[in-house]
């Protein structure tokens, strides 16, 4: 991670074809593009690659999000239960569509508690979004369990955990609906883009259909198409998904890339007295792009992170302490502050979050230092890192 460290002839390959038809759209203009349609291609090999029955292509990660939620009929005053440690992505989706996002405290997988979930069930409540942060997974099966008694959606967000699997299945592929992110710094790129899979045909349409302005795409002939529903722009162009066709042929050798690299620096640091690691739940295995550690204490992770700055080990976050993917920097979130009013449901319902208690959630995130995994180290630069870690780390213990 990240993908652009392979770029290469294949995506500049699948690119020029692309740039010399001059199409960039992925609708319409047939007879121009020389029967190159990138954004089709992409979401069948996609589908295939989950083990999913469909993929919609759309413009970001946060788009798919969007587009998956509302695929499924979420809208104002729905619940959509998410965790404290994510990106702020999780939120703006549910909060653009008029629902309510209601956060719940995190476990030692640093993903959804089952437990606090189910604490936070209302007859308002129609989603559980588990975030796979970090390359590794929520416990599905508890949360799975916990939809199908209460007739929820699950929703997985996979952005940061493509390549993972749970009882076998794919993430993302697990819940009624999984989305990726392939912005430029995740594990396969399209520069800009995301994807929504499913087995529903329903949902599917339905996000085919949200994402093109409600266009319901029958006939050859865009202009006579009629919109059953109203929709926005959430488009992918074809540039975009050129890069991210000729990036999914190498996600398998990322994948084993990463877990050589990642295995190399968790075996260096296991020999830490004092560093634990997150839980994986039964079941399932990592994409590798980080390996997640926990120190004894909040402040001998601040210590630690800060040794391995000193040292020159680059890379490492303390995400307590981070603006985009921990509610404590979320103060914008917290205080609603947005351009416009919100709406009524949102200001009647969202919990306080100034007055909220996640301090299970800090237990877990104070504690926390993630180390980026990076496909572009050869095995000798992976092992001096290593050894660059153990020693940092071990000094402030």
């Amino acid at each position: 991670m990240p993908g652009f460290e392979v770029f290469g002839a294949e995506e500049r390959k699948q690119v020029n074809d692309v740039l010399e038809t001059g199409v960039l759209m992925r609708y319409g203009f047939d007879g121009m593009r020389n029967n190159h349609w990138k954004a089709k291609e992409f979401e069948t090999a996609f589908a295939q690659r989950m083990q999913s029955n469909y993929c919609q292509l759309v413009s970001s990660g946060t788009a798919a999000l969007t587009v998956a939620l509302a695929a499924a009929g979420i809208g104002a005053g729905d619940e959509v239960i998410m965790p404290t440690f994510t990106f702020v992505a999780s939120f703006e989706s549910i909060l653009m569509l008029g629902a309510v996002p209601v956060l719940v405290d995190i476990d030692d997988t640093l993903t959804l508690d089952p437990k606090a979930v189910e604490a936070a069930i209302t007859p308002k409540t129609k989603c559980v979004m588990p975030v796979h942060m970090c390359g590794s997974m929520a416990d599905l099966q508890a949360l799975k369990d916990i939809c199908d008694t209460h007739g929820l959606l699950l929703l997985e967000d996979a952005c940061q955990a493509i390549g993972g699997t749970y009882q076998g299945k794919p993430l993302g592929s697990y819940g009624d609906l999984g989305c990726f992110s392939f912005d430029y710094v995740k594990t396969i790129t399209c520069g800009e883009g995301g994807g929504v899979i499913t087995n529903s045909e329903k949902y599917k349409l339905n996000a085919d259909h949200y994402q093109d302005h409600g266009h319901d795409h029958i006939g050859n002939d865009r202009g006579a198409e009629t919109h059953p529903f109203l929709g926005y722009n959430f488009r992918i162009s074809e540039m975009n998904a050129a890069v991210g066709l000729a990036q999914l042929d190498k996600l398998d050798g990322i994948l084993r890339t990463q877990e050589r690299n990642y295995t190399i620096v968790r075996e260096a640091l296991s020999e830490i007295d004092g560093v634990t690691f997150r839980r994986v739940p039964e079941g399932g295995v990592e994409n590798y792009s980080f390996v997640n550690f926990f120190l004894p204490s909040e402040s001998f992770a601040q210590k630690a992170h800060k040794a391995l700055a000193d040292a020159g080990v680059d890379a490492c976050f303390y995400w307590y302490k981070n603006n985009w993917h921990y509610i404590n920097g979320w103060e914008h979130l917290r205080d609603q502050n947005s351009l416009g009013p919100l709406s009524s449901e949102i200001k009647s319902q969202m919990q306080d979050l100034n007055k909220a208690d996640f301090s299970k959630s800090d237990a877990w995130m104070g504690r926390t230092v993630s180390s980026l995994v990076k496909i572009g180290w050869t095995e000798t630069q992976v092992r001096e890192r290593a050894e660059a870690m153990k020693k940092a780390i071990a000094s402030v213990l």
